[in-house]
């Protein structure tokens, strides 16, 4: 008879569970902490983004308190106008009252035009230094500049390859954004004081010829 050996079954490898045989070593662990694990943060640049978004926001908050202000006023100067005829007739009408009146027409046309001074766009050009890119290729007004979409894309990536001319742009950038918001905020200071002098020569003229008919009535 011929013997029969059992023949030898070849093991299957040991194989962790959740391991592929294909998959590619896993990187090391960062040790850098995770605030500077980004190269935009780690960018001497990024600083100024954070700048010029507030210098933005600034700039949003004071036309939109400009833009309310001027409608207050228009309300305000609606109903004067309308009210004027009633003030000049009045029997008590006297030189206090005409001052007042007076005063509050220049106050609000000074208020009026200095709400337009804020609001008015601004456009301000600090590239004239000879260490500075010839155009800012991050405000509307030096993008206008180039002829078609190729020229300004090659022109913008040939300014951010080099790290100090893009930092010189966007500082350029937020200069400008600094003084415009200083121009803005230095006449809506000046319109507010003028708004509330208007206002209260209104006040002063009502209060005026509410005595005056009180004191009339009283003492007839």
């Amino acid at each position: 008879m011929e013997d029969k050996k059992p023949k030898d079954i070849q093991q299957p490898s040991s194989v962790q569970p959740g391991a592929s045989a294909s998959s590619p070593p896993s990187p090391p662990p960062s040790t850098e902490p995770a605030e500077f694990a980004s190269k935009h943060v780690r960018s001497n640049i990024a600083p100024i983004f954070f700048i010029i978004q507030s210098e933005q926001l600034i700039l949003q908050r004071t036309d939109q308190k400009a833009f309310t202000l001027m409608s207050l006023l228009g309300v305000f100067m609606v109903f004067f106008i309308v009210h004027f005829p009633k003030v000049i007739a009045a029997d008590n009408f006297n030189y206090l009252s005409g001052l007042m009146v007076f005063l509050y027409f220049i106050t609000a046309t000074l208020g009026l035009i200095n709400l337009m001074m804020v609001i008015v766009p601004r456009i301000r050009n600090d590239l004239g230094h000879e260490d500075l890119p010839e155009v800012n290729a991050t405000f509307f007004g030096g993008i206008t500049q180039f002829g078609n979409v190729l020229d300004y894309a090659k022109y913008l990536a040939d300014t951010t390859d080099d790290n100090e001319n893009t930092f010189k742009m966007f500082a350029a950038q937020l200069y400008a954004l600094g003084h415009i918001n200083s121009y803005k905020n230095l006449h809506m200071r000046r319109a507010i004081i003028f708004f509330g002098v208007a206002i209260l020569s209104e006040l002063i003229i009502i209060m005026l010829m509410t005595w005056g008919l009180t004191f009339s009535a009283l003492f007839r």
